[in-house]
This record gives structure tokens, sequence and C-alpha cells, in this order.
């Protein structure tokens, strides 16, 4: 009887991720705008239901700085975890914005997001992620759309290229508190998207802020409670988010 490789094993289980990739429980909308020589501390965290009643657990925790009036960038580290599974080390991922357009002076916000990720177990290679985002707003809501593409590089197994998305909508009610919606979706190829029913889709209802402590100190949050709209997303997913700026 011919053994498997663990070689194999772990190019497998990188071309089954790639194939039927679904947003990690922490996951956030991007902004495209910069605080330029702002300092952040970070807590992105969360926990997705599946189908089959198990779960799946994520955190990351970041430091950030605005090195440039276009340009801010943040280091995680990250950790996951699973039912019958301990949490453990799982990436350090750099995430860089880049803001293309004067804050105020287009009725839209642009920017870029690129992402590079170092998976722990290094079968995976690297991965990087990489695209537009996108805000406006009408009235008192604002709007956001990021789509994303993401593949992994020198991995032991053939990566394709894949289209992510995340959205947001929230009524700025006021600074301390602010509801909307939040939805992330894979579909697939960014060329040849899935089947329906292999795509992944969430939405759900969110509550944002931002409370002043004194001085160029705040407090953002953002948390969301997101249920499947399709097939192969997860049942529910509930993330939040926690940024101490100074």
């Amino acid at each position: 009887m011919m053994r498997t490789k663990p070689a194999a094993v772990a190019a497998a289980m990188v071309m089954l991720c790639s194939k039927f990739a679904v947003a990690g429980p922490a996951d956030y909308v991007h902004r495209p705008l910069v605080d330029y020589g702002e300092r952040e501390i970070e807590l992105k965290a969360g926990r997705a239901k599946l189908g089959d009643g198990t779960h799946q657990d994520q955190a990351k925790l970041g430091f950030g700085m605005g090195l440039k009036p276009w340009w801010f960038s943040e280091v995680y580290l990250g950790v996951e975890g699973a039912t019958g599974e301990s949490t453990k080390y799982e990436a350090v991922e750099w995430e860089n914005i880049f803001q293309l357009t004067e804050l105020g002076r287009y009725p839209f916000e642009a920017g870029l997001l690129l992402e590079i990720e170092r998976p722990r177990d290094h079968a995976g290679g690297w991965e990087l992620r990489f695209g537009p985002l996108l805000q406006t707003d009408v009235g008192r809501v604002q709007l956001n759309f990021n789509p994303i593409l993401e593949r992994h590089v020198h991995a032991e197994a053939p990566s394709e290229t894949l289209l992510h998305y995340e959205w947001q909508a929230k009524y700025r009610l006021q600074r301390e508190f602010e509801f909307g919606l939040q939805g992330f979706g894979e579909l697939g190829k960014w060329d040849n998207w899935n089947t329906r029913n292999e795509q992944s889709h969430q939405l759900g209802p969110a509550v944002f802020g931002k409370i002043p402590l004194g001085g160029r100190q705040f407090l953002r949050y953002d948390a969301a409670y997101l249920f499947a709209a399709s097939s192969a997303a997860p049942d529910h997913t509930l993330r939040f988010r926690v940024e101490y700026e100074f």
C-alpha cells in the first residue's frame, strides 16, 4: 500500500482551500482613507458556525501607522482555532492601504489595498490580496464596496486568482454610534466564477462607532452578525473589531 507524502497532503489542502475559500471570521470592510501620523493598536476577531454544527475561530492583533498622507501600513499576528482543536498561531500579515483621492474633492473616495500574508504552514506559500477600495456618501448614508483579488504564490500546489468582495452601508447617526449592514463573498476564479452553490455570500446587521478619549486618542469599533446567503457560506458569523488610535 502506497503512503501519501506529507507534501502531497499539504498541496491538496492548498488546492481545496483555494477552490472553496470563504471569508475569515475576523475579516472586516476596509476604508480607502488614511490618517497621516495616526498610530493604532487593533484587535479583530470572530467565530463562524458551520452547517455541520462545528465552529471556526480567528483573531488578529496588529499595530499600524499612517506613514504618509497617502499610505497606512499595519502588521498583524493571527491565531485560529476550531471545534476540537486548540487555538494556535496561524500567520503574520502585512496590510497596506494607499489613498488615491483627496478627501472631499470628488463624489467618491478611492484607494488601493495590498496585503501580504505568510501562513505558518509554508506549503501555502505567500497569500497576496489586492484591489480597489471605493467609498461614497448619499446623504447621511456611507457606502463602501471593495472587489479584492487573492492568489497564493510560491505554494506547493498551483493557485488560481480568486475574486472576493466586501461591502458596507452605514447610517451616520452620530460619531459614537452608527448602524447599517455588512456583506462578504467569494465568487471563485476572477475570470470564471463558481456555480451559485459553490459561491460564498454572507450579510447582516452591523454597528460602528468612534469614541473620543481626549487629545488625539480614540476608540473605534465595529461589529456584525452575518447570515449565510448561499449554501457554501457559514451559517452564522459573529465578528468584531476594536482599535485604539493615538
